[in-house]
């Protein structure tokens, strides 16, 4: 697998400090991005916290998903969590190390009570101490929270006192490109009370293994609870892997409801899902890939934005326009950039290749954030998009007569690709036979995409513009 190594750099680690004016929560940042470009130790708030026992909870259940492997267990994961100031609320997030499980706390405003929220991204540090405290906190004591030193701290210190460099897979960037996409085709499910969430989410398992893990388990909507289902019936929701929502755990005596997102019914086959429980003033998400073994990484629901051209001019644009929004609205931004809904949103996927859009499914839009990635990497790591630009470049993709069907010849055999009139696309590939297109597109459809949009633009040139005739 390929890897990097990621430092963070911190004045101090954070920590539950207590003090004349009480107890305060001290988040220290690292290196992150804000309005007014990079910055080494962000400041984002400062205030109290209005609810501390369930903000605590809901922090310790972040922290517990970037530090875990519901896959292969026995490997530990240690990835500071992200948080996101978007003006109106602060968003916390993490990856397992396996990549299958994504984590969110929304604490909004109605959860703070204190200065300006500001706006940009950066990671936050989480360390064992700070765990063991934050189990402590109970909920009649006034809790301050401050997500960054303030300017005299930081003027205060010659340079970061505690700094971590951990390994940071491709696999994980992919993730988090991955799950927006995954994200944006949810609707909401379901919705129970608080009695009953509390109810259904202690009945789930907290094992786990590989045993588990293959087999796809359904729920659907009874009344006011979920019941299990042996097949996938029209507006069941897929729970795979049950035990990864081990983490909604932390939070449970501080529930007002639960809800289940996930994409309409279209198969047999196990499906992604997010598990949203609402708090006083925060929701916390979890969302799992289809299968405890299969992590976002390798989904490939970014690729065919990554394949043209075009979203990647457009995603120039639409970017310079985005601002740390909590909510970015598509037609906005179409009538800003002058493109069509479509390319916006081909835009946006490209972007959250590099870590700058996310998806809230509670209010059906994405968000801005920056996470310290550089542009380009995702796309640069991905096998089948390097495989397609291969194909294109070797001359293997002809288009035939009426642009319907094109074959893609590779070594000594050949594929064919056909599009039907409603624009649905298909391979003879092993690769299409066995996912149906439910991990993403083939290397032999992206490389036919490839060629058709530079027959389309005239720009095709050499090995690709012969393919294309």
């Amino acid at each position: 697998m390929s890897q990097s190594a990621h430092a963070y750099a911190y004045l101090r680690p954070s920590a539950v400090l207590d003090g004349a004016a009480g107890r305060s929560l001290a988040l220290e940042t690292s290196g992150g991005t804000t309005p007014l470009g990079a910055a080494a130790h962000p400041r984002f708030f400062a205030g109290f916290l209005a609810e501390p026992a369930p903000a605590a909870a809901a922090l310790l259940a972040v922290a517990d998903v970037a530090a875990a492997r519901y896959y292969q267990p026995q490997l530990r994961a240690s990835l500071d969590p992200v948080v996101t100031a978007n003006g109106d609320r602060l968003r916390f997030e993490s990856f397992s190390g396996c990549c299958g499980v994504y984590a969110r706390l929304d604490v909004l405003a109605a959860g703070l009570d204190g200065d300006e929220i500001g706006h940009g991204t950066t990671n936050v540090d989480v360390n064992n101490p700070l765990r063991e405290a934050l189990t402590r906190i109970g909920p009649a004591e006034p809790l301050h929270l401050a997500v960054g030193p303030d300017a005299l701290e930081v003027t205060t210190f010659d340079g970061p006192v505690v700094e971590k460099k951990v390994p940071l897979p491709e696999r994980w960037l992919r993730g988090f490109a991955e799950t927006q996409v995954t994200a944006a085709g949810f609707d909401l499910r379901a919705e129970l009370p608080a009695a009953e969430a509390v109810r259904f989410l202690r009945s789930l398992p907290r094992g786990g293994g590989r045993a588990g893990a293959r087999v796809a388990q359904w729920v659907v909507p009874a009344g006011r609870t979920l019941r299990p289902t042996t097949r996938p019936v029209p507006g069941a929701v897929c729970l795979p892997g049950p035990e990864r929502l081990a983490a909604l755990q932390r939070v449970l005596r501080h529930a007002l409801a639960l809800r289940v997102y996930g994409p309409p019914v279209t198969g047999s086959g196990p499906a992604a899902s997010a598990w949203e429980v609402e708090l006083p003033g925060m929701r916390l998400t979890l969302t799992l890939s289809p299968d405890a073994s299969r992590g976002f990484s390798g989904e490939g629901g970014v690729l065919g934005a990554l394949a043209t051209g075009a979203a990647e001019q457009d995603a120039d644009l639409v970017a310079a326009l985005l601002a740390w929004e909590p909510r970015i609205e598509i037609a906005d931004l179409a009538e800003q950039s002058g493109l069509t809904a479509a390319r916006v949103r081909a835009a946006l996927t490209r972007l959250g290749t590099a870590g700058q859009i996310g998806y809230d499914a509670a209010e059906a839009a994405y968000f801005h954030r920056q996470l310290p990635y550089d542009a380009g990497r995702a796309e640069a790591a991905n096998p089948r998009l390097k495989a397609a630009r291969a194909l294109v470049a070797a001359g293997a993709v002809r288009l035939e007569k009426g642009g319907a069907t094109a074959v893609v010849t590779v070594d000594d055999h050949v594929q064919r690709v056909r599009t039907d009139a409603g624009g649905a696309v298909g391979c003879t590939c092993l690769w299409w036979a066995k996912y149906r297109g439910g991990r993403g597109p083939c290397k032999h459809v992206l490389a036919v995409g490839m060629v058709r949009e530079a027959r389309a633009q005239g720009t095709a040139d050499g090995p690709a513009q012969e393919a294309a005739r």
